[in-house]
């Protein structure tokens, strides 16, 4: 049974790497900014040349330095528009409440006869 171990020992994945810590991405990407390659820093550090290429690029998304894929938008764009989405809906649900009650008001008051639509 010794060839069995020995193929066992062969194929098993590689240990992951735990993540690194933000500052040290941070650390990063502020030496990419600063004029030193990924690959250079991949040799130099641990983390492929590609981590830390999607590093600077997720700080720049971040920063509103550059939009993601298809044109997206930045961190602070997309807390504004789900706020004011937000805000729309409310604002509908208020206007629709508005208007069902100065019907009522309307019918109530005879201004408008019951069961007939002016609309």
């Amino acid at each position: 049974m010794e060839p069995i171990k020995l193929l066992t020992e062969a194929f098993q994945m590689p240990k992951t790497h735990p993540p690194y810590s933000p500052e040290f991405r941070r650390q990063m990407v502020d030496l990419v900014r600063a004029g030193r390659d990924p690959s250079d820093l991949a040799r130099e550090f641990e983390p492929t040349a590609q981590s830390i290429s999607h590093w600077v690029a997720q700080a720049d998304r971040q920063e509103g330095r550059r939009e993601e894929k298809g044109g997206g938008l930045s961190a602070a764009e997309r807390d504004e528009l789900a706020r004011l989405r937000r805000e729309n809906k409310q604002l509908r649900l208020e206007r629709d409440i508005l208007s069902r009650a100065a019907a009522w008001f309307a019918r109530e008051t005879g201004t408008i006869p019951s069961g007939s639509s002016s609309s």
